[in-house]
């Protein structure tokens, strides 16, 4: 006991963890770990040191320090944060390195070069309330700074730690640099913000995925609806859950403080859903429920399961209005189904296949407002194909009946938006465009659609920054964003970037090959450009100069000049 006295000391201690550390590494395994520790020799242990503080040890993807005094340990946390936002400004988004960090003030015991103690502990549990990009800190290291010091603090309140005893006052450091992908992240001290999982599929069917898939997606839509509540992309919150990722890592990696999963259950018409609310700091079950319907009865099902999670976190709302806030999609489970399973070939680029599913709920339903938009979007797809009039005659009339039935939707005037940009009337298609983004600000997709309809505009420099928002906006955006950026900036000739913005994709459609080849050209790769070029018409064969001048519906011709110019040179046919 004396000589465990002996070894005890008071001391401020600092804990830092990067954020999507096993998304990172299973990306590029090789690379995280070389950027790491070019980033810990350069940044991290020059600031550790000239702050009088030590880096007691590293633990895989954190690290532990400890310091003499709270103020230093504070000051160089901020300034941590401060040279890893620069050093991410050189980097492509996937590969920005953001960082978590806890800060206490309090006894540990030590020994050898290793601490240990309950101080230690809870400046682990800050760590994992602080935002990625941010610093939280105990009310003991804000006490500490009273009066010292520049920092300024924003007051989260008490918060029942993991494994301690005593609820701690927790204080997040203003530092300007809590970011989420390169964007201002929102605190739990300000509105909560939620990660909607992928649904488990509990069938014991493969193919009835699509159900649990489109369930989540359409609690998900929902949320989104709220203005009090910040919801993390779909495409984000499927990839990581695809990955393997747990819930309360995959709510870390998307900055949200809470976190919704659930199962779906289908056996003839009959389903259960079972859905849970699970505070993701604290990894404690705050609401849980299952429902035992009729198929039909699902639509009922998902406004209880939104209404529950609305009130929970906002006590201040009642079921009620939750319930007001969406209209019933429709009343048919047949259309409904059909809708979900041409979604889920919609969102896998399959819209061809997609188009006869859209069509039988619609038929099923001619009312249902969401199918009709959705058959729009699928049919533009397709026209994007058989570049037939008649295909975009359709999908007009699909936005129309779409508009008709349900004018406050999103994806029905996303639908509209669409629709004017290959019918070439940009004034109308930017009215559906900010309507959409008004009405469901979470939706990346939206955006980045908008991206598109402001490039066949003419306007390319805002172009940029619209679909450089939607990729801030979700930490794994669909593979066609990125395309969506190469082309815009290849118009602007930023053909460098454009490469840079192609890497991104794994695997390239034919668009982002003919892309990559002007690009190529354009740098002078003539090789490169070659097999690009080569590429793009293994996958499409049929591609021409005239085919690209039709389905490219822009207001000036002038903007595909780039692109003709560069595959012209590269060998593509007249």
């Amino acid at each position: 006991m004396a000589d465990e006295r002996a070894k005890r000391r008071l001391a401020a201690i600092a804990v830092a963890d990067v954020v999507g550390y096993s998304r990172m590494m299973e990306a590029d395994e090789a690379g995280t770990l070389a950027a790491l520790k070019e980033r810990r020799k350069a940044i991290l242990e020059p600031i550790v040191r000239d702050r009088g503080g030590r880096i007691v040890k590293l633990m895989g993807d954190g690290v532990l320090m400890e310091f003499t005094s709270a103020v230093n340990a504070v000051e160089a946390a901020v300034e941590l944060q401060a040279k890893m936002a620069e050093a991410n400004q050189s980097v492509t988004e996937h590969r920005r390195i953001l960082l978590r960090i806890g800060i206490n003030l309090g006894d540990v015991i030590g020994e050898g070069s290793d601490i240990y103690g309950d101080g230690v502990n809870v400046a682990a549990r800050l760590e994992a309330l602080a935002e990625p990009g941010g610093v939280c800190v105990s009310a003991k290291v804000h006490e500490e700074l009273r009066g010292k010091g520049n920092a300024a603090f924003e007051d989260m309140g008490e918060v029942a730690l993991k494994n301690i005893v005593r609820p701690v006052r927790v204080y997040r450091v203003e530092t300007s640099t809590g970011q989420v992908g390169g964007r201002a992240a929102t605190t739990s001290a300000a509105r909560p913000s939620i990660a909607v999982l992928p649904f488990d599929n509990l069938s014991g069917d493969p193919s009835q995925q699509y159900l649990s898939d489109g369930i989540t997606e359409d609690i998900t839509t929902e949320l989104s609806r709220f203005r009090n509540l910040t919801v993390a992309a779909r495409h984000a919150s499927f990839h990581l859950a695809r990955m393997g990722i747990n819930p309360m890592q995959a709510a870390r990696d998307l900055g949200a403080n809470y976190v919704i999963e659930g199962s779906v259950q289908k056996a003839g018409e009959r389903i259960r859903i079972t859905a849970q609310l699970i505070d993701a700091r604290t990894g404690n079950h705050v609401w849980a429920e299952r429902y035992d319907r009729e198929c039909h009865d699902i639509f009922a099902v998902q406004d209880e399961v939104v209404a529950a999670i609305v009130t929970t976190l906002e006590g201040r709302m009642v079921a009620a209005a939750a319930l007001q806030v969406r209209r019933r999609p429709t009343s048919s489970w047949t259309a409904y189904d059909f809708f979900l399973q041409g979604r889920e070939l919609a969102d896998a680029n399959m819209e061809k296949e997609a188009v006869p599913l859209f069509s039988r709920a619609t038929a099923i339903d001619p009312d249902f407002a969401h199918a009709h938009a959705w058959l729009a979007i699928a049919l533009l797809g397709r026209y994007w194909f058989d570049t037939d009039p008649r295909t975009l005659h359709e999908a007009s009339l699909a936005a129309q009946r779409a508009m008709e039935l349900d004018s406050n939707d999103p994806t029905v005037h996303h639908a509209n938006g669409m629709v004017m940009v290959w019918l070439r009337e940009y004034e109308r298609a930017g009215v559906h465009f900010d309507r959409a983004v008004a009405l469901n600000p979470a939706d990346a997709q939206i955006r980045a659609d908008r991206a598109n309809w402001l490039r066949y505009a003419g306007r390319p420099e805002e172009a940029l920054a619209s679909i450089d928002d939607a990729l801030k906006r979700t930490p794994f955006p669909p593979h066609w964003f990125w395309v969506i950026r190469a082309k815009i900036l290849l118009e602007l000739r930023r053909y460098g970037e454009v490469v840079a913005a192609l890497d991104n994709m794994p695997k390239k459609d034919h668009t982002a090959w003919l892309t990559l080849a002007a690009a190529h050209d354009h740098l002078g790769h003539a090789a490169l450009a070659a097999h690009a070029l080569a590429k793009a018409r293994e996958l499409r064969p049929s591609i021409s100069s005239r085919e690209l001048i039709a389905v490219n519906p822009y207001a000036h011709r002038d903007a595909l000049k780039p692109l003709l110019d560069g595959l012209r040179n590269a060998g593509l046919p007249e």
